[in-house]
């Protein structure tokens, strides 16, 4: 291990051990996660998505950070999309279930939400993969396109509040990667079964476990990267 990684190390430490280590902390974390959720979606997502892709470029580049990365812009556009993630996995958590009733199945509102079980599984599968076919491939495509933007920008803060020029960065995405990598193998092999787990845990706790899955993102779109 080089300095850098032992200083990325130690930022983890410093980011998460107080909530292992204090009840105070660990229970402001959980009323304040209580009564503002959407906040802390931006919060959860800004830091450990970030993070995420800071370890990914470690594997493709060998540095956590360089010149035109961009940290901080795509911390604040993480934080922005996860807010976007914390609405979709209310929405197909919330409504997959009803479809499911409205085709047969009893109680589906009911046993999402209960202790496990093997319709429990069943129901936090489809859930998962309702959201990962409809909802995943627009968000990916869309995070791919400001990633793309704040690399054109120079890694600058300007990125965030000048204009995406949508049809050229769209025109010259590397769709062979997009769609045979991104789509064809991530979500059906990694992210179907990453957040069946997801919703088979508490409401409190998926967005939380979701945006630890940004880490596991980080990586996969390293891997992307030296496939390109």
């Amino acid at each position: 291990m080089k300095k850098q990684d032992f200083l990325f190390v130690f930022i983890l430490i410093v980011i998460f051990l107080p909530f292992f280590v204090s009840d105070a902390v660990y229970g402001w974390y959980k009323s304040f996660n209580a009564a503002h959720g959407m906040v802390m979606s931006f919060l959860k997502f800004g830091v450990l998505a970030t993070l995420g892709e800071m370890l990914g470029l470690r594997i493709s580049a060998g540095v956590y950070n360089r010149k035109g990365f961009g940290v901080l812009s795509r911390a604040v556009v993480w934080g922005i999309l996860g807010m976007g993630i914390n609405m979709a996995m209310i929405v197909f958590s919330k409504g997959v279930p009803q479809f499911m009733e409205y085709m047969g199945m009893a109680d589906a509102s009911a046993i999402i939400n209960g202790d496990c079980c093997l319709d429990k599984l069943w129901i936090a599968l489809a859930v998962s993969v309702a959201m990962n076919t409809i909802f995943a491939p627009v968000f990916m495509t869309f995070h791919k396109i400001t990633d793309t933007h704040i690399l054109d920008c120079g890694g600058s803060l300007r990125s965030l509040i000048t204009p995406i020029p949508m049809a050229r960065i769209i025109t010259h995405l590397n769709w062979d990667t997009q769609w045979n990598f991104v789509f064809k193998k991530t979500i059906p092999f990694f992210w179907y079964p990453a957040h069946t787990i997801t919703f088979l845990l508490p409401d409190e706790v998926r967005v939380l476990f979701a945006a630890i899955l940004g880490v596991a993102l980080g990586v996969l779109l390293a891997i992307a990267a030296r496939m390109k």
